[in-house]
């Protein structure tokens, strides 16, 4: 019996382990730490990653190195180990004891630390000349990623603008830092605050100092980035002062712009998944409006409307459109009924008789020739799904009576004028008597 193949095994793809200007194995000691505990550590910018293993790609703790203070090397008291093996991370708000497994390890901890913080390789360690080349390459990438790190609440916007939207967006911020005016490049910081009621605005002037970014003020503080100037002022204002972040709105439905094939007309379409509260998409929040499904006018159906009559085997003559018949000796021939051989002289007082109304036109030509019982058969037919058509036929139908009617009667007033005048005629010609 053959057993099932099963599906060959495809290996789980490897995420990529983080880059970090330098690794290798930590032991750290916090404020609150016991012991130390042992970690894989990274450092990439100024942030100090800590993971489980040299293997895993997600930290599980992260130091930041913003509110660097000093670096010292005294060992903890009444240690017996080698001194060599620990320093201490001082920074504003805590200190952070390291343990490391050798003297060089502990000296390269030191220099990279002290190159992105200062932004400089540092001269006073026991380094050896591949070490300090290691450490000008990750000095080159911080410049690089700092150069491209802007804080959120920068704007390229002039000194009257930054005040203008301090004022008309209250809600999102006082604080906005901005291009300097003295094409230095340097920055400003512009700041509003109200003090009971009335709007206070100040400006304040960052210098650029090579790599590092100096605050000019009473006692100048240098800082690393922008990034660390705006958490300056935030912490030396008791956190009164809040970066300036614009609120941007975005669409949560995707719509487009598409032309109506009957109008052409353009309409916004924005379809959305369907919702509890009721059928229909519906339109974007502070967005182009969707019109009404009513707007649009739905294609007609072709099976509601009837055939076209053919134009050839329907076509009528318009009645106003009928040509004068002006013959000389000869009467005009009538489809509508047979021809009837008259002298001249009856000819001529049929010519003199009075005209009939204009209602009582002669019957249009071919109006009772093979097209026109055509259309008679055929409109009970073709437009009889129409209340309009079958008015128009009742209406033509009338008028053919009228005319038919009109007809009769002028032969009959021609007849007796001929039946008047015979006995006249006889009288005057002579030779008829003999």
């Amino acid at each position: 019996m053959a057993l099932a193949l099963s599906p060959p095994r495809v290996p789980k793809p490897k995420s990529a382990l983080p880059l970090h200007y330098y690794e290798s194995f930590l032991e750290k000691k916090g404020p609150r730490d016991r012991d130390y505990k042992k970690f894989w550590a990274g450092l990439q910018g100024l942030t100090l990653y800590f993971y489980n293993s040299n293997r895993d790609t997600k930290h599980v703790e992260k130091l930041d190195l913003g509110g660097f203070v000093k670096l010292t090397d005294e060992a903890p008291w009444g240690n017996s180990h080698d001194p060599s093996t620990h320093f201490c991370l001082v920074l504003r708000n805590q200190e952070i004891k390291f343990k490391v497994e050798s003297l060089e390890s502990r000296e390269m901890w030191k220099g990279f630390i002290l190159t992105v913080v200062e932004l400089r390789v540092p001269s006073n360690l026991t380094l050896l000349p591949g070490h300090l080349y290691m450490m000008s390459e990750a000095l080159a990438k911080e410049e690089a990623r700092r150069a491209l790190e802007m804080p959120s609440c920068f704007l390229k916007v002039s000194r009257l603008e930054a005040q203008l939207l301090l004022e008309r967006y209250p809600e999102c911020g006082n604080l906005l830092l901005r291009p300097s005016g003295d094409g230095t490049g340097g920055v400003s910081v512009t700041t509003l605050q109200k003090l009971n009621g009335t709007p206070v605005v100040r400006h304040y002037k960052v210098k650029r100092e090579g790599a590092k970014y100096v605050i000019d003020v009473e006692e100048p503080f240098s800082c690393t980035s922008l990034e660390a100037v705006v958490n300056y002022f935030v912490s030396h204002s008791n956190k009164a002062l809040v970066p300036f972040l614009l609120d941007e709105d975005y669409e949560k439905v995707i719509g487009f712009v598409e032309a109506d094939k009957e109008n052409g007309e353009s309409v916004w379409v924005a379809p959305s998944a369907p919702s509890t509260s009721g059928p229909g998409p519906a339109p974007p929040k502070d967005g182009p409006k969707q019109l009404p499904p009513t707007s649009i006018m739905p294609a007609p159906s072709q099976d509601k409307l009837p055939p076209l009559p053919d134009q050839d085997n329907n076509y009528v003559i318009p009645i106003g459109d009928t040509p004068s018949a002006s013959y000389v000796n000869e009467d005009v021939p009538s489809p509508s009924r047979p021809v009837v051989l008259k002298p001249r002289r009856l000819a001529k007082l049929q010519a003199k008789l009075p005209k009939p109304p204009i209602g009582s036109k002669s019957e249009p030509k071919g109006l009772n020739s093979g097209p026109a019982r055509k259309l008679a058969a055929s409109s009970a037919q073709a437009f009889s799904p129409t209340a309009g058509l079958a008015d128009v036929t009742a209406e033509l139908e009338e008028k053919l009576q009228r005319r038919r009617a009109l007809e009769q009667a002028a032969e009959r007033v021609a007849d007796q004028w001929v039946h008047l005048q015979a006995p006249h005629a006889s009288q005057a010609d002579p030779s008829s008597q003999n």
